[in-house]
């Protein structure tokens, strides 16, 4: 490729990445202006529309609500999934093509069907579970499950798991030694692609978390919802600081993949 070329393709790397970004930029400009709506300029420029949301303490309680329901998910996805993947891919790898239709399962149903079925099955005793963070978490394990597991089985692929299971083997590891100091810190990449994945995904969730927690346990997406007839600079200042979450989450993974490389 020549230098003329690789111009052209950085050019247009950077142009199409400026029109993705206009949506997300117009809202930063919307939650930043005093006041745009009688003039084509806006009026002026104020930071009080994020000062007043990150003082809201119910956008803080509903912000580390989202915060645990999906790390709780996410720990419990990895903690349950990974030991059961090792398990197929090693001793039962002609289960893997049960698996790749098992996991894609929580996608024929639509959410509002399974959060009926849930509400009828959860709102008595002697699992009152609505409105708790335990239910979301178990809905959000069914969303996570297929990120996660094709993910993992990727990356399982990729390092000849088998092979590095024999080589453990012929040094005198037993198998659950191998799997736990040779194969686990391979499979950390496909485990941060995963994370990464499903946390974007689970934070902005929003039928599940409304219809099964709704406002006793309030998240951001069904804060967004509520707070939907208020200003709409104060609006944009949430989606916004939505997306702030997930960009320094995804940023803070990415620096610890690399410190570990």
């Amino acid at each position: 490729m020549s230098r003329s070329e690789a111009i052209y393709h950085r050019a247009v790397i950077w142009i199409l990445l400026i029109i993705l970004m206009l949506p997300l930029l117009a809202t930063l400009v919307y939650a930043l202006v005093l006041e745009w709506g009688a003039t084509i300029l806006p009026s002026g420029f104020t930071l009080k529309w994020l000062v007043a949301l990150w003082s809201d303490p119910r956008f803080l309680i509903a912000l580390w609500h989202s915060l645990v329901v999906c790390f709780g998910t996410l720990f419990l996805s990895l903690v349950l999934i990974l030991p059961l993947m090792f398990v197929i891919a090693y001793y039962f790898p002609k289960l893997d093509a049960l698996m790749n239709i098992l996991i894609l399962l929580p996608f024929a149903v639509p959410p509002v069907v399974s959060s009926v079925g849930l509400m009828q099955l959860y709102s008595g005793e002697p699992f009152s579970l609505t409105g708790t963070p335990w239910i979301l978490i178990g809905c959000y394990f069914t969303i996570a499950l297929p990120f996660i597991y094709r993910a993992i089985s990727n990356n399982m692929q990729a390092i000849n798991l088998r092979d590095l299971m024999d080589a453990a083997h012929l040094l005198g590891a037993s198998t659950w030694k191998a799997a736990l100091l040779v194969v686990l810190p391979n499979l950390r990449k496909g485990g941060m692609i995963a994370v990464l994945l499903s946390f974007s995904f689970l934070i902005g969730e929003f039928v599940f978390a409304n219809l099964l927690a709704g406002s006793r346990y309030e998240t951001v997406q069904v804060y967004l919802y509520n707070m939907r007839n208020g200003s709409g600079h104060f609006t944009s200042a949430l989606v916004i600081s939505y997306f702030m979450v997930v960009l320094i989450f995804t940023w803070v993974a990415n620096m610890l993949n690399k410190g570990k490389s």
